[in-house]
């Protein structure tokens, strides 16, 4: 990841990770991943599993999820394929911005990811058809840990870019709960947000 850029959030600790690219008359080469870049970025974390998320129509949104420790999971969130409004909601009791959201688009275009502590809501809304989402996750999936929140949530409000009536959820993402009914497993003080 030479020559990254990190650029902060509103968010603490949600981060914008653009790795630089070298282009010629073939395309380009980036160097996505690299745990010495992220050290040097004051990034240290260490991941143990990769996901890959396909999704055919533009207006597919898949979240907001979670997992509580033990298994709580930061992730580095990247589109390889067609454009996402990735999202990040606060769910660290303590936290001054307990609550709020942040969304950035990432795109095969912009080549930028989106790093999501421990302690954050995540899920994404797809921006164009045939879209590819690739992931890197700080602990193993755990489905007994799993927590979610409803993606139209009215006391979030989140923008997502598309139409929240016309969108494709999973039959588990269309009964998630609300945010008022949340409860939350991650405390500001304990140092699960890093």
């Amino acid at each position: 990841m030479q020559g990254v850029k990190v650029e902060e959030t509103k968010l603490q600790g949600v981060v914008i990770v653009t790795p630089q690219r070298f282009g010629d008359n073939r395309g380009f080469f980036s160097e996505t991943f690299s745990t010495r870049a992220m050290e040097a970025a004051g990034l240290p974390l260490l991941f143990v599993q990769d996901n890959l998320s396909r999704s055919a129509v533009k207006g597919t949104v898949r979240g907001l999820h979670c997992q509580a420790p033990p298994h709580a999971q930061a992730k580095l969130v990247r589109c390889l394929k067609g454009a996402i409004m990735d999202v990040a909601v606060d769910v660290r009791a303590g936290s001054e911005t307990y609550g709020e959201w942040v969304g950035v688009e990432l795109s095969d275009d912009n080549g930028a990811a989106l790093l999501v502590p421990q302690g954050f809501l995540h899920g994404f809304a797809t921006l164009t058809d045939d879209v590819d989402v690739f992931y890197k996750c700080s602990d193993h999936y755990a489905p007994d840990t799993e927590m979610s929140v409803r993606f139209d949530d009215p006391d979030l409000a989140i923008d997502w870019g598309v139409d929240p009536a016309t969108v494709t959820l999973s039959e588990k993402d269309a009964q998630a709960g609300s945010l008022a009914a949340f409860e939350t497993p991650f405390d500001m003080n304990e140092g699960l947000a890093t």
